[in-house]
């Protein structure tokens, strides 16, 4: 089993940045795929970002590429997203998720284990 615990949401002005982190537990973060999965009011879980097990590859919605950095620590078994330019349409509840799979994750209903959400908020 794993637990996720997401931190670092929050209120920040358009342009903004902020640092999101996810904290694993139970088990080594060396063998799990990781992502980033964000869901707006009224809308369907969208595909952020995500690291593979080595931390070698990642991948990105065309939508944050660019603007977005995903990354893990695997000492720390922390994986982060760092958040910059951020957008109004940026504004979400942001999930850290976690399998044993391969592939660049682009479908959420991919995650064997998620976090309970942490909120950002982008002010225009």
């Amino acid at each position: 089993q794993v637990q996720l615990v997401e931190s670092g949401g929050g209120l920040v002005q358009a342009g903004g940045s902020l640092r999101l982190s996810c904290a694993a537990s139970g088990r080594t973060l060396s063998r799990f795929r990781m992502g980033w999965v964000r869901q707006a009011p009224g809308k369907d879980r969208e595909f952020v970002a995500t690291i593979n097990w080595s931390g070698s590859s990642t991948f990105y919605a065309d939508s944050v590429k660019g603007r977005f950095t995903i990354s893990k620590d695997i000492p720390k078994t922390t994986l982060y997203l760092q958040m910059n330019s951020l957008k109004p349409e940026d504004k979400a509840v942001y999930y850290c998720a976690a399998d044993q799979d391969w592939g660049p994750g682009r479908d959420p209903n991919e995650y064997d284990y998620w976090g309970q959400g942490t909120q950002v908020t982008v002010s225009s």
